[in-house]
């Protein structure tokens, strides 16, 4: 199952009955356009309960073609990775 923004919005509506459906649909869209443009920048999102988003450069390197064999050169890059906190990893492992 993928929770979607459409369930994210009907459960911040759900959990605050003074929020109409449009203002937990702002909500919604307000964080996550704060959280892209913090990634954007290159800094590091930290929600505590939940775990850290970072921002690392990866090098070029050698990388083949697996349909042709051929070698290729692959382009450096920025790549987002996750880090679970340590609660959310043992829930998650204990489920």
């Amino acid at each position: 199952m993928t929770v979607t923004k459409a369930d994210l919005v009907d459960e911040v509506y759900r959990n605050f009955k003074e929020m109409s459906k449009t203002q937990a649909a702002d909500t919604v869209e307000m964080f996550l356009s704060l959280s892209k443009s913090t990634l954007i920048e290159g800094k590091d999102l930290l929600i505590s309960g939940f775990g850290k988003f970072s921002v690392k450069d990866k090098k070029s390197r050698k990388g083949r073609n697996p349909h042709t064999g051929l070698s290729m050169i692959v382009e450096g890059r920025r790549v987002i990775t996750f880090k679970p906190c340590t609660q959310l990893r043992n829930k998650v492992n204990a489920s």
